[in-house]
């Protein structure tokens, strides 16, 4: 199940905080609670990746996307994302999840996630997103002119470019 009640709270949290500019990371804290783990008695693979969404989600409202996307009547939804899992997280274990805009190209938007425990990582994830309307998908040029950033995105790091060129070799639909 959905941890909406995790994401209201930390909405709610977030509307005290200074705004962010649209580059700037968003620091949150997690803990992984019992119903957070898979059998393996350590937080769930799939359940790390709704997590980040706390951290996303919080992001948009400190540096004004959410408003952007309300006001226009867009939505933002992930298009592929790319995982590295590096140290176990238990039960009660307290996390700081980082996550920033690193920029875009022309169709999509990516943002860069990492949890840490102290000065550890244990995972880091990029997260390719769609701006979409009604009308289709929204260049994400257009969302960068909206918010008042240049709409030349800076440039995605080597590693960015690399995996997104790979994911395009990848066959779609894929076979059976």
């Amino acid at each position: 199940m959905y941890p909406f009640i995790r994401m209201v709270t930390e909405m709610a949290r977030v509307r005290r905080m200074p705004k962010l500019g649209f580059f700037d990371t968003h620091v949150s804290r997690v803990t992984c609670w019992p119903w957070d783990l898979d059998p393996w008695v350590e937080l769930n693979n799939g359940r790390t990746l709704t997590l980040y969404d706390l951290g996303r989600l919080p992001l948009s409202r400190r540096n004004g996307l959410e408003q952007i996307l309300r006001s226009r009547g867009w939505g933002l939804t992930v298009a592929g994302s790319t995982t590295r899992y590096r140290r176990r997280v238990t039960v009660f274990a307290r996390l700081d999840m980082h996550t920033r805009c690193l920029g875009w190209d022309r169709r999509f938007l990516y943002t860069d996630q990492s949890m840490w425990r102290g000065d550890e990582c244990t995972s880091h994830v990029l997260i390719r997103s769609a701006i979409v309307s009604k009308a289709g998908m929204v260049p994400p040029s257009e969302m960068a002119k909206a918010m008042g950033v240049a709409p030349e995105s800076p440039p995605l790091p080597q590693w960015v470019q690399a995996w997104t060129e790979a994911d395009a070799l990848r066959p779609w639909p894929p076979a059976r």
